[in-house]
């Protein structure tokens, strides 16, 4: 068995592992571990852009109170100062590692709209190719410093006297590796693929939630799930993103019959917070309605979306018509494990940083464009607490950890059957009944999702067990929140009797403390 020590092990190749590992390497010894090839995650696939103030017209308190209408007033309003009042300056660091931000002819930013946004703020590069331009500049820079182990699958981490010392890999030929750190970092994402429909990268199914819901950390919010409303469809599947500044520039959802689908719905129209969007999509489509992306009022729409345009390509769909089917897919995960804003998780020694951590920046609705933003910042925050911490206090006990392994003695469902009944029963509207039949079929598997034995499993049934985890989460969440909040939708709570303008609640998970809610009310008056 192969053991591998260092000052700190990130967990994922993202937009926030990539730039911890780069910020941290000047000071630590840095391992890196990805699930499948370094390049592989939602960031490099990012379309949209970067949120973030750098136009003299506009104001942090703007962005703030654009971040929390479209959260649901359900924001931690501390840590979301934090995020918009540190963008100008993280857009400047990334500058300085080399990002090209798009420029018009003046010098000035391009700067798009998207979704929910009341100023043009969002910083792009390459077009609508802004994720591979920051991913692949912080590859470049972290391949010089950083000791990166791609295609290694983290199973479960190493928990000494209630600390993680480390955790446990296996490699493409099913062995396992052990790494050993005071600091161990999970970047891993989302767990978009537990949906049949998503814009996430195929390696995206919640391991890293999964992973610390083993070790006993607190996870929140889980039943937060923002859908995109733009997926383009093929066949009834999910194709590739088309990005929200497609609308920003000017595009239009329409109805197959030519009607304006958002006219009248919500004072802003196409660019509505994206949980309103998706479920006006949703009811159509539940009404055997085809709804599409009208881009025939955008100019020079090749150039200016080279990215949409080749998926389109590929698609078989003719851009001349002007019309691109869409359908909502799941997109991004609000809750996670729960952190401070500098990325501490329930359990010492453990971080979480990005997508799969949860600072209660995002509330119930997650802004377009914060989560490039979010990924950067937060992981700013995380490097420099563990450069400045007290190491003398943090004693890794480097010894390889003996394995028992046994087999599971049921049969254990494929990801297409777990996909299904989230999409059916915890999608984009919900109901106690449907989040009941789902809640029994993942209790079926309720010894394999709790128990900390380590099976003899195979890479894709180690994937089965996390996406069991944090479906079951998802759904017991949903359960629990008897309310209708941004993303999280049910029908038999429906918004008109809500109250949560002046009450915020919070769903906490841990395998210690099932269902506790403790977030206080974070809204605050702001005079602008």
């Amino acid at each position: 068995m192969k053991v591998f020590t260092s000052d700190v092990i990130i967990i994922g190749s993202g937009i926030a592992g990539l730039m911890a590992a780069e910020l941290l390497s000047f000071d630590k010894n840095v391992i890196l571990i990805t699930k499948s090839d370094v390049v592989s995650s939602n960031s490099i696939m990012a379309q949209g852009g970067i949120a973030a103030v750098v136009d003299k017209e506009d104001d942090w308190r703007d962005h703030f109170l654009d971040t929390i209408r479209a959260g649901c007033y359900y924001n931690c309003e501390d840590v979301t100062e934090l995020l918009v009042r540190q963008g100008a300056k993280m857009i400047e660091k990334l500058k300085e590692i080399g990002v090209q931000f798009d420029k018009g002819k003046d010098g000035k930013y391009l700067l798009g709209q998207e979704g929910a946004h009341l100023k043009r703020r969002i910083l792009h590069a390459g077009g609508d190719a802004t994720g591979k331009e920051l991913i692949t500049k912080l590859i470049s820079r972290v391949k010089q410093n950083v000791t990166i182990h791609d295609h290694m699958d983290a199973i479960d981490l190493i928990i000494e006297n209630g600390r993680c010392n480390g955790v446990i890999c296996i490699d493409e030929d099913q062995h396992y590796v052990q790494y050993f750190a005071p600091h161990v970092v999970l970047a891993t994402g989302g767990a978009g693929q537990l949906y049949s429909v998503t814009s996430n990268d195929m390696s995206i199914t919640g391991d890293g939630m999964a992973l610390a819901y083993r070790a006993g950390a607190r996870l929140a919010d889980m039943e937060f799930v923002q859908f995109h409303p733009t997926m383009l469809v093929k066949n009834g599947k999910g194709a590739g993103l088309v990005s929200e500044a497609v609308r920003g520039e000017g595009g239009r959802l329409i109805t197959e019959g030519g009607n304006l689908l958002m006219e009248g719905k919500h004072e802003l129209g196409d660019l509505a917070p994206r949980d309103v969007v998706a479920r006006e999509i949703y009811e159509k489509a539940a009404n055997h309605q085809k709804v599409y992306l009208d881009i025939r009022p955008i100019k020079d729409f090749k150039q200016k979306f080279p990215s949409v345009t080749s998926l389109c390509t590929k698609a078989g769909i003719k851009l001349e018509e002007g019309l691109i089917p869409i359908a909502p897919g799941a997109h991004f995960v609000m809750g996670g494990v729960e952190t401070t804003s500098f990325g501490k998780t329930t359990v010492e020694g453990l971080y979480a940083v990005g997508e799969v951590a949860n600072t209660g920046v995002h509330g119930a609705n997650r802004l377009a464009s914060n989560s490039l933003l979010e990924g950067v910042v937060f992981a700013n925050e995380l490097a420099r607490a563990i450069i400045h911490s007290d190491e003398s206090i943090m004693k890794t006990n480097i010894k390889p950890i003996a394995i028992m392994d046994k087999k599971y003695p049921q049969p254990l469902p494929t990801q297409a059957e777990v996909q299904a009944v989230m999409s059916k029963y915890v999608g984009i509207v919900r109901t106690k009944d449907n989040l009941v039949k789902a809640l029994k079929w993942f209790e079926k598997y309720q010894e394999f999702i709790q128990s900390n034995r380590r099976y003899i499993l195979s890479g894709e049934q180690h994937t089965v067990r996390n996406m069991l985890t944090v479906g079951y989460l998802m759904t017991a969440s949903a359960l629990c929140r008897k309310e209708s909040r941004g993303s999280h939708f049910r029908l038999d709570y429906p918004l008109a009797s809500n109250r949560w303008l002046n009450q915020t609640v919070c769903c906490s998970i841990s395998k210690q403390q099932p269902y506790v809610r403790n977030k206080k009310d974070y809204v605050r008056n702001f005079v602008i």
